[in-house]
């Protein structure tokens, strides 16, 4: 039945993989990070940039400094009850 194949395609849709999303506002970034389905923050390091990734139920969160100097403040001002793990 072609009705019924459709049908099975609409239910496997939740479980494809999502995108990341990119926020380009250090302020976005730290109400997304408060929200209450915020798990954890890695911080990605590297000679160019720092990566702030944030773990929300549905979408990983991703912001990118350029300026280190911002980045540690930014690290300073994360929430205390959020887990941050550092990545090189």
């Amino acid at each position: 039945l072609p009705g019924n194949g459709s049908l099975v395609l609409f239910r496997s849709l939740p479980f494809l993989p999502l995108a990341p999303r990119k926020i380009e506002e250090i302020k976005d970034f730290l109400l997304t990070a408060r929200r209450k389905d915020a798990k954890s923050v890695k911080i990605k390091k590297n000679k160019d940039n720092v990566k702030f990734k944030v773990r929300c139920s549905r979408y990983l969160y991703t912001l990118v400094i350029t300026d280190k100097e911002k980045a540690e403040k930014l690290k300073q001002s994360l929430p205390p009850g959020l887990a941050v793990k550092e990545l090189k």
